[in-house]
Parts: C-alpha cells; sequence; structure tokens
C-alpha cells in the first residue's frame, strides 16, 4: 500500500477505537476524540474526493458533493470491517456511489462522451499502481470537505443534545401522552433553534422561554464536574 493508504487505515482504526471508547463511556473529552479522529480522515480524504468530484462532472456542485462525500464517509467508517477489505477500496466504492447518485439527481442519464470517459477510467487502486497517487493530491479539496465533516458533526451533536434534553424532560413529566405530544413539539423547536446558520422564525414569548430553558439545560449538563 502506498503511504496515504497507510494513513487512511491508521486513520480510521484510530476512529473505530475512538468512538469504541465514546460508546462504552459517553462524554464531553470521548465526543472531542471521536470528532478530532473522523475531521482527520475527512482530510486525508479531501483529494480523493476531489478527483472523483471532477470525474464525476461535478466540479460545478463541488459544495453538493463535499456534503454527500461527507456522509459516504461517515457510513463507511461507521460500517468498515478490516476483516473483510482495505479502508481505501472500501470508502472509494461509497464515496462514487454517492456521486453518482448525486449527478444522477442533477442531470439524469445524459452525460457527454467526455464525462462517460471520464467514469471509465475512476480505479483508482489502478491509478496508484501505475504511481499517480501523488498526481491525485489537491489541497484546495481540503477545506470544503472538512467544512462538510464539520457541518455533518455539528448536526450529529445538536441530535444528541435535543436527544439528552427531551430524555430528561421525559423523565420529569411522565409517560403521559398529551405530554409526548408537546415534548415532541418544543425537541422540534429547539433542534431549529440549534441550527447555525438557519433563518430562524419570529417565536412567541412561550416559545422563547421553552428554548431559553432548553439551551440552559444543556449548557449545565454538558458542562464538566465543577464547573457550574
Amino acid at each position: 500500500m502506498s503511504a496515504k493508504s497507510n494513513a487512511l487505515e491508521t486513520a480510521v482504526s484510530d476512529y473505530i477505537h475512538a468512538r469504541t471508547v465514546l460508546e462504552a463511556a459517553p462524554g464531553p473529552r470521548a465526543r472531542a476524540l471521536a470528532d478530532r479522529c473522523f475531521a482527520r480522515l475527512a482530510a486525508l480524504l479531501a483529494p480523493r474526493i476531489r478527483y472523483f468530484t471532477r470525474a464525476y462532472g461535478l466540479s460545478d456542485v463541488a459544495e453538493d458533493a463535499a456534503q454527500v462525500c461527507a456522509i459516504a464517509l461517515h457510513r463507511a467508517a461507521e460500517r468498515y470491517d478490516p476483516a473483510r477489505a482495505r479502508f481505501t477500496t472500501y470508502v472509494n466504492w461509497q464515496v462514487r456511489a454517492e456521486l453518482q447518485a448525486l449527478r444522477h439527481r442533477l442531470h439524469g442519464d445524459q452525460r457527454s462522451a467526455e464525462r462517460r470517459r471520464a467514469a471509465a477510467t475512476l480505479s483508482l487502486d489502478a491509478l496508484q499502481a501505475a504511481g499517480a497517487d501523488d498526481w491525485l493530491v489537491d489541497s484546495d479539496a481540503e477545506p470544503a470537505t472538512e467544512r462538510a465533516a464539520a457541518d455533518h458533526l455539528a448536526a450529529r451533536a445538536a441530535d444528541r443534545l435535543v436527544r439528552d434534553w427531551a430524555s430528561r424532560r421525559q423523565a420529569l413529566r411522565g409517560d403521559d401522552g398529551r405530554a409526548a405530544a408537546r415534548l415532541a413539539a418544543e425537541c422540534a423547536l429547539v433542534r431549529r433553534h440549534l441550527a447555525a446558520g438557519e433563518t430562524r422564525e419570529r417565536l412567541r414569548e412561550s416559545d422563547r422561554h421553552i428554548v431559553r430553558r432548553a439551551l440552559a439545560d444543556m449548557v449545565r449538563h454538558a458542562a464538566p464536574p465543577g464547573a457550574h
């Protein structure tokens, strides 16, 4: 394997270990370690994602391509079994499948002859065997891919915060059906206001109170012991 393939294998092993630790003992430090390992994995894969994006004729929607590739990377890292294949090969198929699906959604099945030829030469392993691995390096892809990975991780963190907050609220309210429906509506409201960059609707005073109370509760429970 090339040095880059070896680095990918090491990075995914580190992420799997960090994820295992997080699942066994959830906490801010374990979560931060898992996030750093995933970000490292995304940075290493960035040149390949840039190459595949060009090969599939999606350079004009590079940001969308980076987002679907971040999803593919996360799925590949979650499901990877080292006993069955190298991560380099496994993640390549995941990324190519997402980009092909994106191209089909955007352009249908109409492709130029040039794009068909490009799509037919997408064997990264063959390029590496021919010594072309260094040619694939493109540092311009790293910022976009890291940004997409960061957005994905932020969304996961927001979902986790809302889910934990809802569990605490449900423990206080009990299993009453009306209370459960009201809590679901509150969760949707709070989740929208955790999404950075979204346009937020004007809230009634009662809704503002729900959001403020939820955020205060999240901050209180996320803080390390002794920091209150």
